[in-house]
C-alpha cells in the first residue's frame, strides 16, 4: 500500500536517521525511559547500546524530515512503528531487548508538534483508505 502511494506521487520516502547522519544499517539506538518529546526538550537522550549519546543526530534528522514535509506541503506522515525516530505509538523501552512500550519517537513527536498527522505503517486500513482516495483523484 505504501509503495502504491509513492508510485502515485502521494508519498515520498524519507529516513530521518539517514538525514541526521546515521549510517544504514546502524547500531541500535533507544530512548531509555524517555519519549521523543523529552529528547526534543533536552530532558532525555537517544543512546546506542554502548551508551553513546546520538540525540543530536536524531534531532537533526527530525528537523530535516520536517523541512522536507513543509517543502512538499505534507499534512500526513506514515512512519515506522517502534523506531526511536518514527515510532508513533510505540518505541523500545531502552533495555535493548526489543521490548516495546508506549511512546513516540523523536521525528514523530516533532511532526506532531508542528501539526502534521502521524500514522503508523501498521495502520494498514487507514493506509488502504488513503490509497483508495489516491486512485479516485
Amino acid at each position: 500500500e505504501i509503495r502504491d502511494l509513492v508510485a502515485a506521487g502521494r508519498a515520498i520516502p524519507v529516513c530521518p536517521e539517514q538525514l541526521g547522519g546515521c549510517p544504514t544499517p546502524r547500531v541500535p539506538v533507544e530512548l531509555a525511559g524517555v519519549s521523543g518529546e523529552d529528547v526534543l526538550d533536552g530532558k532525555g537522550r537517544a543512546v546506542d547500546e554502548s551508551g553513546c549519546d546520538k540525540s543530536e543526530s536524531f534531532i537533526k534528522g527530525a528537523e530535516e524530515a520536517l523541512n522536507i514535509a513543509r517543502m512538499v506541503r505534507a499534512d500526513m506522515a506514515v512512519l515506522k512503528e517502534r523506531s526511536p525516530s518514527c515510532g508513533s505509538k510505540f518505541i523500545y523501552d531502552g533495555s535493548f531487548t526489543r521490548r516495546p512500550r508506549q511512546g513516540r519517537g523523536i521525528t514523530a513527536a516533532l511532526l506532531m508538534q508542528k501539526g502534521i498527522t502521524v500514522i503508523s505503517e501498521e495502520d494498514i486500513e487507514l493506509i488502504r483508505t488513503l490509497e483508495t482516495q489516491t486512485k479516485r483523484d
